[in-house]
């Protein structure tokens, strides 16, 4: 099934942000540009500094040109680790304004797959806290090619420059622009269902993002955004809004106070505001409970993660009736991609939601084709027609449009992985995107979203798709929020639901609740057969959004959980016979002090070839059972080296592997 993109654009030359940012400097050069939080009255209460368009197109051409004197030059790759704030979008749009190429990694997937990133990126400059100049230091390996250095903050022993000194410096008028075509920026994904890739950005992309942004949120100049993502601020300062910073640490959104952003929202007179589905879930329950109204906030945008229903209800409680509440749906690849507005939510789609037909995230915005194609893990050579899916059957997601990437940063296998080349009739080649999405497009035109392919569930009746089977269990008032997993080897996996319940609900209730799930699940055709619920007290979730669920890990944990429960009771004689390889391993490793006698030797021998080579050959076999025990592979392997069959044996078989001939994916 396909969208077709708007034939209708706006007419004029396409302009690049630095170019978009100093028209709007020019227009209204006093207008507040960036508000946000610097430090804390006597009070208590937070203080707020501003900085205008003025100023800030002013810092933007002398940290331009300063980067420039220093070697940050066209096509510079530059690592960029600083904090939200004035410095942080004054630096991007001094390294676009240059044909400089910012490099933004999400620290949350922590220091050693971010090192990874950096080292793929092979970046040649680096602006940072002086904290991150110290990992830079220490992770040479990973910025090896780095020969640009600026601190934000006070210098210690690395050399290089300060970010004060540059912005300190002389303006050049004269400095180069970049061309459409250039690359503009590269932005990791989180790598939450496989490794981070390097989403490449070019210059061109940039109005086209900006039109879709203005057709689904209909904002202008005259908006007040409160954003707690910066890539979204980068877009409020196109649009030439007033930029707010929330009082929130994007690391831990879910903690935010809710009074400081209702303080925020009020003083500034905030008109709309785009956050994650836990923040809005903690702001909505405090406006609820206080009563607290809104009159000024007109737009508020929701994304990053699926929106549970309870979250779009409450926070449109606490809109006035003129007040629009959008759910977004995008990639990294590709921002926006769709938007559902909460009348349409409530008024049909949650109840869908709550029989199983997945999350409803809208129309495909103007400008945005989305096809339905067949599920498969590997590589699409080629666009061909069949791969294609009829409309309400469920594929994967894939993309094609102006403000899509073309790729990803020197990682060929990524974009054979992740894009298929089309051959369009006018000789051209139009490249479409896989978003990894699982969905389906409705008689309606409308897009719904069934989860990820890395995260369904494979069992030998077929897959189960998260999201579908996930929101018939979230409809339950004392869940808040379930999470499908599989445990044992793709093809033959047990599907297991885990829980995490409403504050409250006791361990006898919860016994008293899992037979209500299971009817639950009898009672819907896409839950049908799942069984096994596990309650789990806090589920892991990403640290961007503090919203989509780490399904991987809650994989292993139920494995664990349901091998704990089959396992037996380690008696007496299992423990006896695991004396006899680490006795083995004894006397292995007191060689060295044995008497040098031939029969004592020869025993050594038999003793080193039981010990490490049987143990060793026993590893394949034993594998499959500690995968589906939960344990990971390491462990496996050093468990049966260490005990051998006495340990591997005692766990409970895999699943079969399933018979592939069938043809069933």
């Amino acid at each position: 099934m396909t969208t077709t993109p708007a034939a209708t654009r706006p007419e004029g030359p396409e302009e690049g942000p630095a170019d978009i940012l100093e028209r709007n400097a020019r227009t209204f050069p006093a207008k507040a540009a960036i508000v946000y939080p610097d430090g804390h009255e006597a009070d208590g209460s937070i203080r707020y500094s501003e900085l205008t368009y003025g100023e800030l197109h002013d810092q933007i051409e002398r940290l331009a040109a300063g980067f420039h004197r220093i070697g940050i030059t066209r096509s510079t790759r530059t690592i960029l680790m600083t904090p939200p704030g004035p410095d942080l979008f004054a630096v991007v749009f001094a390294l676009i304004r240059i044909g400089a190429v910012p490099v933004v990694v999400d620290p949350g997937m922590g220091v050693k797959r971010m090192l990874h990133c950096y080292r793929a990126v092979g970046a040649e400059a680096f602006i940072g806290l002086p904290v991150a100049h110290v990992v830079r230091v220490l992770g040479r390996r990973a910025f090896g090619d780095v020969r640009a250095k600026v601190t934000v903050g006070r210098r210690w022993f690395w050399g290089g420059e300060t970010l004060a000194g540059l912005r300190a410096g002389p303006r050049a008028e004269a400095l180069p622009r970049p061309s459409a075509g250039d690359l503009q920026m590269i932005a990791f994904t989180t790598g939450s269902t496989g490794p981070a890739k390097g989403v490449e950005y070019t210059h061109r992309m940039s109005a086209p993002m900006l039109r879709l942004l203005q057709a689904v949120h209909e904002r202008d100049s005259d908006d007040v955004s409160l954003i707690t993502l910066p890539a979204y601020g980068i877009l409020d300062l196109l649009l030439g809004s007033t930029l707010v910073l929330a009082p929130v640490s994007p690391a831990k959104v879910a903690d935010a106070r809710p009074e400081l952003l209702t303080d925020a929202l009020t003083r500034f007179r905030v008109t709309s505001m785009i956050a994650s589905p836990a923040l809005l879930r903690v702001l909505g329950r405090h406006l609820e409970q206080h009563r607290t109204a809104l009159p000024d906030l007109r737009f508020v945008a929701a994304g990053g993660a699926p929106v549970p229903p309870d979250v779009v209800a409450t926070v449109r409680g606490a809109l006035g009736e003129k007040a629009e509440l959008h759910v977004t749906y995008g990639a990294t690849e590709a921002l926006p991609i769709s938007s559902v507005e909460s009348a349409d939510v409530l008024g049909g789609t949650a109840a869908l939601s709550a029989s199983g037909a997945g999350t409803c995230v809208g129309r495909p915005l103007p400008g945005m084709a989305v096809r339905i194609i067949q599920v498969s893990d590997g590589p699409v050579a080629r666009w061909d027609s069949e791969l294609a899916l009829p409309q309400g059957e469920i594929g994967e997601i894939v993309l094609a449009g102006d403000a899509v990437s073309q790729g990803y940063h020197r990682d060929p296998a990524a974009n054979a992985q992740y894009k298929i080349p089309e051959e369009t009739g006018d000789g051209t080649t139009r490249l479409w995107h896989r978003t990894g999405d699982l969905g389906y497009l409705d008689t309606s035109g409308r897009l719904w979203f069934c989860g990820r392919r890395a995260q369904r569930v494979r069992t030998p009746g077929g897959d189960l798709h998260t999201v579908r089977c996930e929101g018939v269990f979230n409809a339950h008032p004392e869940v808040r929020r379930a999470a499908l997993v599989g445990v044992g080897e793709p093809g033959a996996e047990r599907p297991v639901v885990c829980v995490e319940t409403e504050p409250g609900v006791t361990d006898e209730r919860w016994r008293e609740l899992v037979p209500q799930l299971r009817k639950l699940a009898a009672e819907h055709e896409v839950t049908q057969g799942l069984e096994e619920f596990l309650r789990h007290p806090a589920f892991p979730v990403d640290i961007r959004h503090n919203a989509k669920i780490g399904r991987e890990q809650l994989a292993v944990w139920a494995a664990r959980q349901l091998a704990a429960r089959r396992r037996p009771a380690t008696t007496a004689r299992t423990w006896a016979l695991r004396a006899v390889p680490l006795a083995g391993w004894a006397y292995l490793l007191a060689g060295p002090v044995l008497p040098n006698h031939p029969v004592v030797r020869a025993l050594w021998w038999a003793d080193a070839f039981l010990s490490v080579g049987v143990h060793a050959a026993q590893i394949p076999a034993a594998l499959p059972r500690g995968r589906a025990a939960g344990y990971g592979g390491a462990a496996t392997a050093g468990l049966t080296m260490l005990y051998g069959a006495t340990w591997w044996r005692t766990l409970p078989p895999a699943a079969p592997a399933r018979d592939e001939s069938t043809g069933a994916s």
